[in-house]
């Protein structure tokens, strides 16, 4: 099969870039394992202070509203941190405290989200707190096994009893401003936060829990049904395995239900991920990459790719395949000339790009202007 670009990797870097370049008339096919970073996608692209509006065009194009506003956003903890660009049911703030009571609501049996230490959080920036779990009946078939009561399988039945949660939110509510729900809500419907938002007559603000996160299945799904009625090619649970490469040109990409089937392509994007996704690897020796088996950038003694504080900054995350100017990844030291990487591949070697959402961002749009700038693109 003979595509204009292939890419590796189904994440917010692929897929900026698959709809891109299909968008821009180019033939793609995506190629995805199935697990990215999007798993863990909080609802807000992190270090895009300057946001390109064909970004914010393309995610409109997709169904996903975002807002703009400079501030801090709630993490699960009870922290807060920087935020700009984010989805629109992601509350942002100028400051650490945007209420004087608050009443955090959970579900009972549901274990992955952390009221206790996001109301010990917000009180230490002053605001006073009171949580309590409702106990619905319609999650109770789910309470019959821990597996079940997750984001996710709460989320499917959320979008149909959210009417019945904001009832029961008006009934408890007393003196509070502002009621904190957990991030289940719009995982097929994305009108259903706006509408609690309504219908709650306090200040609404949906924080995170544990992976996998709603917004960011919500987020992918979007993007993927735009990115196929675009008329690209998603090739789900599959997964990139060999490289045909000779003089540095990548000419085709064996995966591994294709089997004998080559991917032929004129030019090629790694957005792979990190360690999560598999699209880095590491042993006791050493971190690589395993499908083209490029130069990665790394410390060589492994006692320093960790620090022993678990909540320290891990040095490995910052670890990534080297590049050019150009995004091209280096193998033996020379640049391969069809190829780019882009995304959570790239760990910390391009901090001018950012990091996180910004950075796949970023550096999956650097690769497209490369591609399409290009003489016989």
């Amino acid at each position: 099969m003979k595509f204009h670009t292939v890419i590796i990797g189904g994440g917010l870097a692929g897929l900026v870039s698959g709809i891109s370049l299909q968008k821009a008339g180019k033939s793609t096919a995506i190629i995805s394992n199935g697990q990215n970073a999007l798993h863990f996608f909080s609802g807000s692209f992190e270090t895009l202070e300057e946001v390109p509006q064909r970004m914010v065009d393309l995610l409109e194009e997709a169904g996903i509203r975002t807002h703009y506003q400079p501030g801090v956003r709630l993490m699960p903890l009870g922290t807060f941190r920087p935020a700009a660009l984010s989805l629109e049911d992601i509350s942002l703030f100028p400051t650490p405290r945007f209420g004087k009571k608050v009443l955090i609501v959970t579900f009972r049996g549901y274990h992955d989200f952390f009221s206790s230490f996001l109301a010990e959080g917000l009180e230490k920036q002053g605001m006073t707190c009171r949580i309590h779990p409702l106990d619905l009946p319609q999650l109770e078939w789910l309470e019959q096994s821990p597996s079940e009561m997750r984001s996710v399988q709460i989320a499917r039945t959320m979008d149909r009893i959210w009417e019945v949660v904001v009832q029961e939110v008006r009934i408890l509510l007393k003196d509070e401003d502002t009621v904190v729900l957990p991030q289940v809500f719009g995982l097929q419907d994305t009108s259903v936060p706006g509408r609690i938002r309504q219908g709650i007559p306090a200040q609404v603000v949906f924080a995170g829990t544990l992976p996998p996160s709603v917004p960011g299945i919500r987020t992918q799904m979007l993007l993927k049904r735009r990115y196929e009625l675009l008329g690209g090619t998603y090739l789900m649970g599959d997964e990139a395995t060999t490289a045909h490469v000779h003089d540095g040109v990548v000419h085709s990409i064996v995966t591994k239900n294709l089997d004998s089937h080559f991917l032929e392509a004129d030019h090629f994007i790694l957005a792979s991920g990190g360690f999560f996704s598999k699209g880095l690897k590491s042993n006791p020796f050493r971190i690589h990459e395993p499908v083209f088996g490029l130069d990665v950038e790394q410390a060589p003694d492994r006692n320093d790719w960790y620090h022993p504080e678990f909540m320290s900054d891990q040095p490995y995350l910052s670890y990534g395949v080297k590049t050019d100017a150009g995004l091209h990844p280096l193998q033996a030291g020379a640049p391969m000339k069809n190829l780019y990487a882009v995304g959570s591949i790239l760990g910390g070697t391009r901090p001018e790009m950012g990091s996180a959402a910004g950075l796949a961002i970023r550096s999956a749009l650097t690769a497209v202007d490369q591609i399409l700038n290009q003489p016989n693109a």
